[in-house]
């Protein structure tokens, strides 16, 4: 495999770990990094050895040098700097949320398409271990055909300390953490027709939602909850894990707090450790996240040296984004949302 060159745009609190993973992955690296403040690039292009430094996108586009561009902004810049690299035919990785609205996201995806670039959403905790246990049970035939599911995360971890500006957005908790979830209960029960969504903000200190229950219809005539707090306290803190339920025509599977994944058919029940790697850069309790950055990124190379689409493509993600999109609205209207109506 040969050694692709990356630029990073955005050396923020979670740019440290998607660098971490480029220093891991096999056949990639940085060689360029960008960002708007002069003190979080030199932090980080010290921390990394980089040399190679911007403060304005066009300028490190205009020198170039690289064979795909990793954009860890903020929502704000997204569209802005994917259709940047489009126009510079750069395939393009971008951080989630993927974009501002529906139609940007469309917008970008279309510019990429025309411009013939892989593009890829940041999408990771799909690619997190435990949820990949999950999804190989599915397809080994563990419980037959799934008709039920329920994909939760619960907690009272702060999250605003390291990144306080998820407390000032009017969108919170489904934007920035059930994008995810919705995204693995796409993953493991296949796309969904309809949504019905009911949130709450429970934490006065913020201006978004920050409890979110969401009912989806799948396509395959499976039901799902997914549901998300940040305001649950509990005696054993699972941050940052994402539990599974799915009942099956032939067993049940449960992904449990602690990495415990259990499946229970005809032949009984046994429970497998599934616990993510600690990695060498890691540290707990977000090892299961830091982790599943360095497979996506492993996969994203991967997939350029074949040639071949990303499992969260910008076209995929459209499918994510339009779930986040339809869960605000039905809250909002207190309606059921047709799903497909939105991505036509």
């Amino acid at each position: 495999m040969t050694e692709l060159k990356g630029a990073l745009i955005g050396c923020g609190f979670f740019a440290i770990n998607q660098m971490h993973a480029w220093n891991d992955v096999r056949g990639a690296g940085i060689v360029a990094i960008c960002d708007r403040d002069p003190e979080r690039l030199k932090i980080v292009g010290d921390q990394f050895g980089i040399d190679r430094r911007y403060g304005d996108a066009e300028a490190l586009f205009a020198d170039g040098g690289f064979d795909f561009v990793d954009i860890a902004t903020t929502v704000q810049s997204h569209r802005f700097l994917v259709e940047m690299a489009a126009r510079n035919k750069v395939p393009a990785i971008c951080q989630k949320p993927f974009a501002k609205t529906l139609s940007d996201a469309k917008a970008m995806v279309e510019a990429c398409r025309n411009a013939g670039i892989p593009l890829m959403v940041h999408e990771n905790f799909r690619w997190q271990t435990p949820i990949q246990a999950v999804r190989k049970a599915l397809d080994a035939d563990a419980i037959g055909t799934p008709f039920w599911g329920r994909f939760s995360f619960r907690s009272a971890y702060d999250v605003f300390s390291g990144q306080p500006y998820l407390a000032e957005g009017e969108r919170f908790i489904i934007e920035d953490l059930g994008i995810h979830t919705l995204d693995i209960a796409r993953y493991i029960l296949g796309d969904v027709r309809s949504v019905t969504a009911r949130t709450k903000r429970v934490n006065p200190a913020i201006k978004g939602e920050d409890v979110a229950t969401i009912l989806l219809d799948h396509e395959s005539g499976a039901t799902s909850v997914v549901d998300v707090s940040y305001a649950t306290k509990l005696s054993r803190e699972p941050f940052p894990e994402t539990l599974i339920e799915l009942d099956g025509s032939e067993g049940t599977i449960r992904l449990t707090q602690g990495y415990g994944l259990q499946v229970t058919n005809a032949k009984g029940t046994t429970t497998t450790d599934v616990s993510p790697k600690l990695l060498s850069w890691a540290s707990r309790p977000w090892h299961n996240i830091q982790e599943s950055v360095y497979a996506i990124q492993q996969h994203w190379v991967v997939q350029l040296e074949r040639g071949a689409e990303h499992s969260t493509s910008g076209a995929d993600n459209l499918k994510t984004f339009a779930l986040v999109e339809a869960a605000y609205d039905s809250a909002a209207e207190g309606q059921t949302i047709d799903v497909g109506a939105m991505l036509r």
